[in-house]
């Protein structure tokens, strides 16, 4: 199986067509940063005031894979139904060479270079990948949200140079979650397993206001394990809201499926 297929296909992971404005998320803000005036559980309130208010997104973009030995441009379609399902499409010029379909219960892939399909749940799949998944990790990472639900838990804090650092405290799999200071958008998002030496990085270098939502304009993502490091780099080129999608999925006849162990 060829192994960035895979990785692209699940990591990318009355409609509202509104003209995309970016948003400046480098910006320092328009007042001096007071460290004492403010508290992780703001941070985390702030964030989540941003509005997000959709029930689907069809975005088009582009993405280019780069690990030791290889690298590829392909585009990428991805379709939300949120909080059911993410269907995504790879095509090299123009030609589908892997779909996934990604619900809470499964995950389901085809790739055409080597006529295979994969069908299991989440836990095989984190363990191959080496960091813990699920849907609506999958899901917050393509719409510029944690991975987590930062309510959930209480986070360490402290003042960078430019961004707002929340970070796990005492925990063997450790996680930080860094903002900018004007409105409080996730630039970096990093979970790290020191005992087993992985690293997951995903890190938004600028977004896009919509009517509806405040959404990455593009997202890098950077795996490293001791058999090596993979980048994936994503650029939503188009984004609609609110339509009626439809999520086609079956695997071609003669197909092989494969197993995770």
């Amino acid at each position: 199986m060829k192994y960035w297929y895979f990785i692209l296909s699940v990591v990318f992971l009355t409609s509202c067509k509104s003209k995309a404005v970016l948003v400046d998320s480098n910006s320092k803000p328009t007042v001096t940063i007071d460290e004492n005036a403010i508290s992780s559980q703001k941070i985390i309130k702030n964030h989540y005031n941003n509005k997000s208010d959709f029930s689907t997104l069809y975005i088009r973009s582009s993405a280019k894979y780069r690990d030791e030995k290889q690298s590829q441009n392909v585009t990428a379609e991805i379709k939300i139904k949120k909080g059911e399902k993410i269907l995504v499409s790879i095509r090299f010029l123009g030609i589908t060479m892997a779909k996934a379909l990604i619900t809470p219960n499964e995950v389901k892939y085809y790739e055409k270079i080597n006529g295979t399909y994969f069908e299991g749940d989440y836990a095989s799949l984190s363990e191959w990948l080496g960091t813990d998944l699920d849907f609506d990790k999958i899901q917050n990472m393509l719409v510029g949200k944690p991975i987590d639900d930062l309510t959930q838990q209480d986070y360490a804090y402290e003042l960078t140079d430019k961004f707002y650092k929340l970070s796990t405290v005492k925990d063997k799999t450790e996680k930080a979650f860094s903002f900018e200071s004007k409105n409080f958008l996730l630039k970096k998002q990093e979970i790290t397993q020191p005992e087993k030496d992985r690293t997951f990085t995903v890190n938004y270098p600028n977004f896009q206001d919509f009517a509806s939502a405040i959404l990455p304009a593009n997202l890098q993502i950077n795996a490293m394990q001791k058999k090596g490091k993979t980048e994936i780099s994503i650029d939503y080129n188009s984004v609609t809201f609110n339509e009626d999608l439809s999520f086609p999925y079956s695997v071609p006849d003669g197909y092989d499926r494969i197993f995770i162990n």
